[in-house]
Order: structure tokens, then C-alpha cells, then sequence
């Protein structure tokens, strides 16, 4: 709620290239007790002097030999980071009164000056201004808090995937390394890509928990050095099913976007992969960047079954194919994204070796 004080206390600037009206309105606003008067007779100025100054309300002459008023406004949109042009314009030209409203102007002083209305159209202007300042005010306060509140949210979800990605670890060894590179892959690969923000920044921490189902794999499956048989491999391919259930009904769009990973990362943009044989956009997308991402880490590592691949091997694997992995297994424009870039997943993979997950 406003004072009388606060209103006397606003600041204000006139400008008008006759010194004889600055002095006069000068006086008028003097005596009724406003106590912070600035004034000047170029109006080439007053851009700056509001820039430093931010005036609560610019008396401003229309009629002015070497920069009109009409121009001024012009120049003093460009400052107001709000839109809001806090003019009371002066003429003595019925005409231009209507013209200086549309150009900005919220309010407008005849000549000659009358003391009754210039105190009363002054006192009117300031108390809508330092209204909707103050107003402003308490919405910057309010963006302020759920600004506060978000980030303590966001903040206890990424508790919680920290929380499942130690648990994604905990069965095997070489695990954290791969989740850890997983994350960096996907952040960059949805940048190449140009998705947004938002997405970049799920992506990125939801990744990792792709495998999080194999925790319910029984480790003489999970970590046999040789083959699966065709039972212990339908086992297996239950970890997609069991990580979107672990990871399932959050409000977390970490937990979310985590268990729509978890559940299609091993589906195939040709329909042949599982658990339900999803093709080509029926897979979700940050799957759909996981499962490139996932395949290109997984042939540069070692596993009891395999040596690990040279980066150039593996692109010749993923854009070629071997039989068991074949480029019509991606989505198109992603697997060009991850040729176009493809030596960013090099040095991913060179600098990401076993470090904490720190977002780039």
C-alpha cells in the first residue's frame, strides 16, 4: 500500500527546451512537496539520464525545435525493460494530445499550465506507476520463490536418481563407468540434434538408468562369462520390463523420462528388437538416443564375450553393420547426427572412464 510519502518522494524528470516552463513547473511541484526533481532543456539527453536515473515520471514537452517529444518516446521504448513509458506529455495542440497517447504517452498537460490540474494528473500518475512497480515488484519476489521451490524440488529428485544409479552399480563393476559415459553421449548427441534445454537436461541424468532392471537379474545370468542360453536370454531381456516397473509412477520427469528409457532402449527403429517390437517413431525418443548411445559404448568395451573395439571399428559397425548390429537398427536422422559428430563420442569416451557424473 502506498504513503503520501512515497508519492512525494518519486522521482521525477521535466523536460522542455524553454527554461522559463522548467522553472515554472519546477515551483508547482516544489511547493505541493515533491522532493525530487531533476530537469533539462535537451531532450537529446533524456534517454540517458533515464537510463541512469530510471524516472517514475518524465514531464515531457512535445514541442521542441532540435528532438520533438514524439521521437524521445521512441528512443524511451527502447529503455523500459517493461514496456511501460512513464510520460505525462505537455502541449498546447488539441491534435496532438490523442497522436502522444497512442505513441506512449499515459497522460498529457495542457498549456498554459493550470496548478490544480498539473498537481492533480502528476499525484494521479505517480500513484498507477509506483502501483504497478510495487506490483512488479511482488511478481519478481513470487518468480523469485517458485524459481527457489523448483530448484528444491528438481533438487530431491536428482537425490533419488543418484540414489538408483548407485543401485544400477552395485551388481557389476564396470557398470558406473558405462552410465557415466552414457550420460555425457546422450547430452550431446540431443544437443546435436538441437532439442531443447528441458530435454537435454532429462535426458542427461535419466539416461543412466537404462539398465537399472538387471538388479533383478540373478547374477549366475547377469555376470556369466559365456553365452546365454535361449532361457537365460528371455531372462535377461526382462531387465527392459523390470527397470520400467522400478522407475514407474514418480512425478519425477527424471524418474519418467528414466523408466521410458529403460523399458525401449533395446527396441529397433526396423520393429526387430524388444520386449514389444516398437518401430521406428512408436519408440520414444530419448530411447531412441539411447539405443545408439548404448550400442556405441557397449562395442568399445570389454565384456566377457568380446574384446573391446577402436572408435573407427565401431562407427564401421554402426553405420555398416556385422550381422548383429545393423544401421536400420537407429532412427535415421540420429545415426547421421552421431556420423556428422561422431569424434565427440571419442573423446567422450577417452575423458569419462570412471568419474563421478558431473553435468558438462
Amino acid at each position: 500500500m502506498l504513503n503520501p510519502s512515497d508519492i512525494l518522494n518519486a522521482n521525477i524528470l521535466i523536460v522542455d527546451d524553454m527554461e522559463v516552463n522548467v522553472l515554472l513547473l519546477d515551483r508547482m511541484l516544489s511547493n505541493a512537496g515533491y522532493v525530487s526533481i531533476t530537469s533539462t532543456v535537451d531532450p537529446g539527453g533524456v534517454c540517458e539520464l533515464h537510463r541512469k536515473n530510471r524516472y517514475d515520471l518524465i514531464l515531457l514537452d512535445l514541442q521542441m525545435p532540435s528532438m520533438d517529444g514524439f521521437r524521445v518516446m521512441e528512443e524511451l521504448k527502447e529503455i523500459d525493460p517493461d514496456g511501460y513509458i512513464p510520460v505525462l506529455v505537455i502541449t498546447a495542440q488539441p491534435d496532438h494530445k490523442l497522436r502522444a497517447l497512442r505513441a506512449g504517452a499515459k497522460d498529457f498537460i495542457s498549456k498554459p499550465f493550470e496548478l490544480t490540474e498539473v498537481l492533480a494528473r502528476v499525484h494521479n500518475m505517480l500513484e498507477v506507476r509506483l502501483l504497478h512497480k510495487e506490483l512488479q515488484h511482488y511478481n519478481d519476489l513470487l518468480e523469485q520463490r517458485v524459481k527457489e521451490r523448483t530448484a528444491e524440488l528438481q533438487e530431491g529428485s536428482l537425490e533419488t536418481v543418484y540414489t538408483v544409479m548407485r543401485a544400477a552399480e552395485y551388481k557389476d563393476e564396470n557398470t558406473g563407468a558405462h552410465v557415466q559415459r552414457i550420460s555425457f553421449y546422450c547430452h550431446a548427441l540431443a544437443g546435436m540434434l538441437g532439442l531443447d534445454e528441458v530435454f537435454i537436461d532429462r535426458i542427461f541424468f535419466a539416461s543412466p538408468m537404462h539398465d537399472i532392471g538387471k538388479i533383478g537379474i540373478p547374477d549366475h545370468i547377469l555376470l556369466k562369462p559365456s553365452s546365454f542360453t535361449l532361457d537365460e536370454w528371455e531372462v535377461m531381456k526382462g531387465h527392459t520390463t523390470a527397470g520400467a516397473k522400478i522407475l514407474g509412477d514418480s512425478n519425477s520427469p527424471y524418474l519418467k523420462m528414466g523408466a521410458e528409457i529403460a523399458l525401449n532402449h533395446h527396441e529397433r527403429w526396423d520393429g526387430s528388437g524388444y520386449p514389444d517390437g516398437k518401430r521406428s517413431e512408436a519408440i520414444p525418443l530419448a530411447a531412441r538416443i539411447v539405443i545408439i548411445c548404448d550400442i556405441y559404448d557397449a562395442l568399445r568395451s570389454k565384456r566377457p564375450h568380446k574384446p573391446a573395439f577402436g572408435h573407427m571399428t565401431t562407427m564401421d559397425i554402426l553405420t555398416r553393420g556385422d550381422g548383429r548390429t545393423q544401421p536400420e537398427h537407429f532412427d535415421p536422422v540420429i545415426l547421421s547426427a552421431f556420423k556428422q559428430h561422431h569424434q565427440a563420442f571419442q573423446e567422450i569416451f577417452s575423458s569419462y572412464d570412471g568419474c563421478a557424473v558431473e553435468k558438462a
